[in-house]
């Protein structure tokens, strides 16, 4: 009975270790994966900043090109 317990225990063991180098595999993976992520994160994030400003920048002209139109036409009335 004894040795029967022992070689379940050993079974039991041999299980949890593998199971827990099957976990930290899949730890490792993830947190590379994670990683990956945030830098495309942060690199849309930069995207959209320069979007933003280039899309400013357009809006201002064009506000300007309005103002100019409307000041021209004010002129000739």
């Amino acid at each position: 009975m004894l040795e029967t317990t022992l070689t379940q225990l050993e079974r039991l063991i041999d299980d949890l270790l593998q199971q827990n180098r099957a976990q930290q595999e899949s730890i490792t993976r993830l947190e590379a994966e994670l990683s990956q992520l945030r830098d495309d994160n942060d690199t849309l994030q930069l995207t959209n900043m320069e979007q933003e400003e280039q899309l400013s920048g357009t809006l201002q002209r064009l506000q300007a090109m309005l103002q100019r139109s409307a000041e021209g036409a004010a002129a000739t009335v």
